[in-house]
């Protein structure tokens, strides 16, 4: 549940002295969310302000620790969004510390060659996810490799246990695919990622499913991911543009 203090656009002022970053931001939050977690500092773009993950949200805490902001940031002459910039390559950071053990992969097959992969959070009880997946031999047709990860949602009770059955399954991919289409996955159990990734996505901030992700951390519009021909024409933009930049 989201706390007041994170109410968007939210100015706070306090009185707060520390000797790192990390003690200036612990401590301007401790002051109105004793128990929340600081996950994250770094220096921000923005003059005279640290960065931070609070709660799995963005905030910036002033480097005196007097002033703390909750919202988007943006660099108006640029025309560039300086918050999701540095949100994504928070994801991309947690995203590379998930080895293809933990996730569930749909990838083109031979002769097609995979020319973009994304990271999809999905819930198998999520009725957008099943209509994404229901494309996702689409998806492989245009090149792009699909890596799942699990993130059963608390508004469908017991998706977490079909999570589980559907990893502890001896085909997942196909476990995985009857699960959304509905069938009942049954009740295996066994050691599994589901925990962790549930985890990993509250903390950089996935509040839903499905949420697709980038291979550089960029969340992916739903509209655009929903549509295979539209999320590979982005993926071929955002590619350009990397190359471009570089």
């Amino acid at each position: 549940m989201r706390l007041p203090i994170f109410a968007a656009g939210l100015l706070l002022a306090t009185r707060v002295f520390a000797a790192t970053p990390e003690e200036t931001v612990r401590q301007a939050t401790v002051q109105f969310a004793p128990n929340i977690k600081v996950e994250a500092v770094q220096e921000s773009a923005v003059p005279g302000f640290y960065e931070a993950i609070v709660g799995g949200e963005f905030v910036y805490v002033s480097k005196d620790g007097r002033f703390m902001l909750n919202g988007r940031a943006f660099d108006v002459a640029a025309k560039r969004d300086m918050t999701e910039a540095s949100r994504a390559k928070v994801r991309q950071a947690a995203l590379a510390k998930i080895g293809p053990d933990k996730r569930i992969v749909f990838a083109p097959q031979a002769p097609l060659a995979t020319k973009h992969t994304v990271t999809v959070f999905t819930d198998v009880d999520c009725p957008f996810c099943r209509r994404f997946h229901e494309q996702i031999a689409q998806y492989n047709a245009k090149g792009i490799a699909v890596d799942y990860l699990f993130f059963p949602l608390s508004i469908h009770p017991g998706a977490d246990k079909k999570a589980e059955a559907v990893w502890c399954s001896k085909d997942r991919p196909s476990a995985f695919t009857r699960a959304m289409a509905g069938q009942d996955p049954g009740n295996a159990t066994c050691p599994n990622p589901v925990p962790e990734l549930s985890a990993l996505a509250q903390s950089i901030g996935i509040g839903g499913t499905p949420t697709m992700l980038a291979a550089d951390g960029t969340a992916i519009p739903s509209q655009v991911a929903m549509s295979p021909d539209r999320l590979a024409a982005e993926l071929d933009r955002m590619a350009q543009a990397s190359i471009a930049k570089n």
